[in-house]
């Protein structure tokens, strides 16, 4: 028997965990977690940052150094309420930092390090930080920014990590002569802000996610019991300054676990590390099914890993594959964790859905003015439940235009069964319109992911005369395919795959597509290229290069 198949064996039923996880409290906040677990799990390790040099560290060390810190930003003026901006790279300072002000009850602006001076200075000042926590290696971008051009204040609330000499105070002078007990001025409440996390900024500038410490709590509550497994080692690979390692590391906390952090993501090294390390939980990028065959692919301890957006095929064919218990679940920043699939339902492996409201959410598809659909029709996904966001920061307009009441638009085009499974359509603003017919872009570039030698892919609306629209695919091929070869094959294989109407009419070849600061592909960018969108592709229906 498979390993996925004797895992769903002999659980209580989801409906049953559902009620016993959201029956139970939460925690205060965040610090009060951190505290039970020190003095529960005090010499069990709780964070391993394996590509450093740091040594591991235990829930004891962790919250030493967490309310040093914690004193440290204290002495210098950070109290409840206080934004700062952290600008670190996947290293243990980050968690350590966010945890220090969450026992401050003061607010973290997560900041990618990949950004200009230009996109630093807008977080910063739109945010409105008053402090800025920095890795050395980021300083030219805030150097950029020029002299008294942020609303920043000055040098003095500016701390650097892993500064050789410049010119700043060091994050480490912050922990320096530190008492290792810390006692709250104010009292931190679930519903205090603890982050103002960005959203990728598909249209437009980037808006502020207001997250609060129940939204944490929650988030990493829903993870680590929802399946009814004892999750030990739990991988994080994506950066600390997007939500999914925030939430994880809550996660191992609840669990007593140890959360193992990546310097960055690796699809041909992330099998190596759920093998080295025993890991029970990961998120796993569809790109390590790209990778090739081992005879080790079944070598491993996972117990489930979570996948997003998998075509059905490759869905069965991972399972497969690795012997794993994979399963679909839809999220974004501002609700958190919406949708699961459980565990116990192996049935529903390939079918699409992206499972059943996780707990403490409510789900359903509304047309647009709010109204519930009947199951089967397609509208957009409504979610709501408590530690939602509170809305966009300084942002009311767009924070209105986000909610039926209560209920959180997601922008995503939903359906429903007579079970209750949820399925996504697309996003409401990249539905492709051509010649009367709705075409989605998720359909399209999930059928193109699944061909082998795609590693990339993206779909785009083209402008057309006779049509309104025509289906523009952009294809990065695997290391080593050569576009031309694969071309023909591909056209094959979409022709196979999709009704004739959907067959993208262009097809443009690249070594790789731009990113957004969450690592998602960024469609603004390759709209805004170019005039015409057909130049450089190849048009099938005329056989040519334009």
């Amino acid at each position: 028997m498979s390993r996925a198949r004797m895992l769903s064996l002999d659980r209580p039923p989801y409906i049953e965990r559902k009620k016993k996880i959201e029956n139970e409290p939460l925690p205060k906040n965040i610090g009060s977690l951190l505290e039970s677990m020190a003095r529960a799990h005090g010499d069990k390790l709780a964070l391993h940052f394996f590509e450093s040099d740091s040594a591991p560290l235990t829930y004891g060390d962790v919250l030493l150094q967490v309310n040093r810190l914690a004193n440290g930003l204290k002495s210098k003026g950070i109290t409840k309420g206080s934004h700062v901006a952290v600008m670190l790279p996947n290293i243990v300072q980050f968690p350590i930092t966010w945890l220090a002000l969450a026992r401050l009850g003061a607010v973290m602006v997560p900041i990618n390090i990949a950004y200009t001076g230009r996109e630093l200075k807008y977080v910063v000042d739109d945010s409105r930080a008053q402090c800025l926590i920095i890795h050395d290696d980021c300083l030219a971008a805030w150097r950029d920014i020029g002299k008294g051009q942020s609303a920043l204040l000055g040098a003095s609330k500016i701390f650097v990590v892993d500064s050789s000499d410049s010119g700043y105070a060091s994050w480490n002078s912050l922990l320096e002569g530190q008492d290792a007990a810390f006692e709250p001025e104010s009292q931190v409440e679930q519903d205090d802000l603890m982050n103002i996390q960005y959203t990728s900024g598909t249209t437009g500038f980037p808006k502020g996610c207001m997250l609060t410490h129940r939204y944490w709590l929650i988030a990493g509550k829903q993870n680590a019991f929802r399946d009814g497994l004892a999750y030990r080692r739990v991988l994080a690979s994506t950066p600390f300054f997007y939500m999914d390692p925030q939430w994880q590391f809550i996660m191992s906390m609840y669990s007593g676990a140890c959360l193992f952090v990546a310097k960055r993501q690796s699809a041909s090294r992330f099998m190596s590390w759920i093998r080295d390390y025993r890991i029970n939980f990961a998120l796993m990028p569809d790109v390590v099914l790209k990778q090739p065959v081992s005879d080790h692919d079944r070598d491993h301890e996972l117990m489930r890993v979570n996948v997003y957006g998998l075509s059905k095929d490759n869905h069965m064919l991972l399972e497969e594959r690795f012997d794993v218990c994979a399963r679909e679940a839809f999220g974004m920043t501002e609700i958190g964790t919406g949708l699961f699939m459980p565990l116990e339902a192996a049935d529903m492996v390939g079918s699409g859905s992206c499972g059943v409201p996780v707990p403490f959410r409510e789900a359903r598809v509304a047309d647009p003015e709010g109204n519930t659909v009947p199951d089967g029709e397609i509208g957009e996904l409504l979610v709501r439940g408590p530690g939602i966001m509170k809305g966009y920061f300084n942002r009311p307009e767009a924070t209105a235009a986000s909610f039926h009441g209560d209920w959180f638009r997601t922008g995503d085009l939903f359906r429903r069964d007579h079970n209750g499974y949820f399925y996504i359509i697309g996003r409401i603003k990249e539905m492709i319109r051509r010649a009367g017919e709705n075409i989605s872009v998720h359909e399209l570039e999930s059928v193109l992911l699944a061909y082998p030698e795609v590693c990339e892919a993206a779909v785009v609306g083209v402008k057309d005369d006779t049509r309104g629209e025509e289906v523009k695919a952009y294809v990065v091929p695997q290391q080593g395919v050569r576009p031309d070869m694969m071309l023909d094959p591909l056209i094959i294989y979409c022709k196979d795959n999709l009704a004739s109407f959907k067959v993208p009419r262009y097809f443009e070849f690249r070594d790789a597509l731009p990113k957004t600061a969450s690592g998602k592909i960024a469609k603004p960018a390759l709209l805004s290229e170019k005039v015409d969108l057909r130049a450089g592709s190849y048009d099938r229906v005329v056989g040519s290069w334009q």
